[in-house]
């Protein structure tokens, strides 16, 4: 097995070249929507939530009236998402901090950020690095822990730990592009079923 650097080495210019997503795949228009869809977005499809938070946004789409919306009908609007309970609470009391602390707007740090109820590492990176042009770090969902364990460049199971990881190995400059670029493959080549290693261009690179 090729050192985790090694391998990097020859996975980047295939998924620089390949994956051109540069951009979430969930839908928004404003930074407001954007960080309600990724609390929404944990343990579900980037398609599930677009379909529940178009009406969501339709009906709620400002802070100050998600903030002021009774609970029990933020949880039946969202009902479509997995544990639309426990993130109804979440996304409400969010507005509620947002109007309050920072004045109904999405603050562009991440110990801010954190204070959010639902907002963990993640949630924080992918709404500051879509937001702005700085690489903030590289978020770890379901996508980025396959690929890490597939092409051997993380042995963690800890999302921290395999964002600190991937962090030594790829270049600050590439966190944003390497992110997309990782997501996008999963979706398109690195599914946990069906794998077809021949198919793989990613993994044909390596093996080479």
């Amino acid at each position: 097995m090729k050192k985790p650097q090694e391998t990097w080495q020859k996975i980047w210019p295939v998924l620089n070249s390949r994956y051109k997503r540069t951009k979430t795949y969930l839908d928004h228009t404003n930074a407001f929507e954007l960080l309600i869809a990724v609390i929404l977005s944990a343990q579900m499809t980037d398609e599930g939530v677009n379909k529940t938070t178009k009406g969501l946004f339709k009906k709620y789409p400002t802070p100050e009236k998600l903030a002021q919306a009774p609970l029990e009908s933020i949880a039946q609007t969202i009902k479509g998402i997995n544990y639309f309970n426990a993130k109804s609470r979440y996304i409400k009391a969010t507005a509620q901090l947002l109007v309050k602390n920072f004045k109904g707007t999405v603050p562009r740090d991440e110990v801010s950020l954190l204070t959010l109820p639902g907002v963990g590492r993640k949630t924080a990176v992918v709404v500051l690095s879509h937001l702005g042009d700085k690489n903030f770090g590289i978020p770890v969902d379901t996508h980025v822990i396959r690929f890490a364990h597939r092409f051997g460049l993380s042995k963690s199971k800890n999302p921290d730990q395999i964002e600190r990881d991937l962090q030594l190995i790829i270049p600050k400059t590439n966190w944003k592009r390497a992110a997309y670029a990782i997501k996008d493959y999963g979706r398109k080549e690195g599914k946990a079923r069906g794998y077809d290693k021949k198919g793989d261009p990613v993994w044909q690179a390596v093996t080479s």
